[in-house]
C-alpha cells in the first residue's frame, strides 16, 4: 500500500494537473456506484414505510442508509467529496424520480423530465470543471 499525505487523491499531481487512472480510483467510482444503488433503495422502503407504520420497509430503510453511509466514507477515501457527492445525489435523484413516476404512481410531466435533465447535466458539468 502506497502511504499518501491526508487529503491526497492518488494518480493526481496538482503541480501539472494531470491524472493517471489507478485499481484504487476504478474501486472508489465502483463503490459509489453501490452507494447510490443503496441510497435509492432506502429512500424507496422510506416511502413504503408509510410513516414509520411497517416494520420491514423500515429496518430496510435504516439498513440501506447505513450501507449506503458505509459505502460514501470509503469512496471518500480516494474521490473529491465534490465529484463523489455530485455524483451519489444526482444520479440518486434522477433514479428515485424515475421510480416514483414508473412504480410508486407518482404523475409524469415534462417538467419532472427536463427537471431530471438538468441534475443529470449539472453533475456532468461539475465533473468537467476539474482533475478528478
Amino acid at each position: 500500500m502506497v502511504k499518501r499525505r491526508y487529503g491526497e487523491v492518488p494518480g493526481l499531481d496538482f503541480r501539472l494537473r494531470t491524472y493517471t487512472p489507478t485499481k484504487e480510483h476504478a474501486v472508489a467510482w465502483i463503490l459509489l456506484m453501490g452507494a447510490i444503488v443503496l441510497e435509492v433503495l432506502g429512500t424507496t422502503c422510506m416511502k413504503l414505510t408509510a410513516g414509520f407504520s411497517r416494520l420491514w420497509p423500515t429496518v430496510g430503510m435504516v439498513v440501506a442508509y447505513a450501507g449506503s453511509f458505509g459505502l460514501m466514507t470509503l469512496t471518500l477515501k480516494s474521490l473529491h467529496v465534490s465529484t463523489a457527492y455530485a455524483v451519489w445525489s444526482g444520479v440518486g435523484t434522477a433514479l428515485i424520480a424515475v421510480i416514483g413516476m414508473t412504480a410508486l404512481g407518482e404523475p409524469f410531466g415534462w417538467p419532472k423530465v427536463a427537471g431530471i435533465s438538468l441534475i443529470i447535466g449539472g453533475v456532468v458539468m461539475l465533473n468537467l470543471g476539474g482533475a478528478h
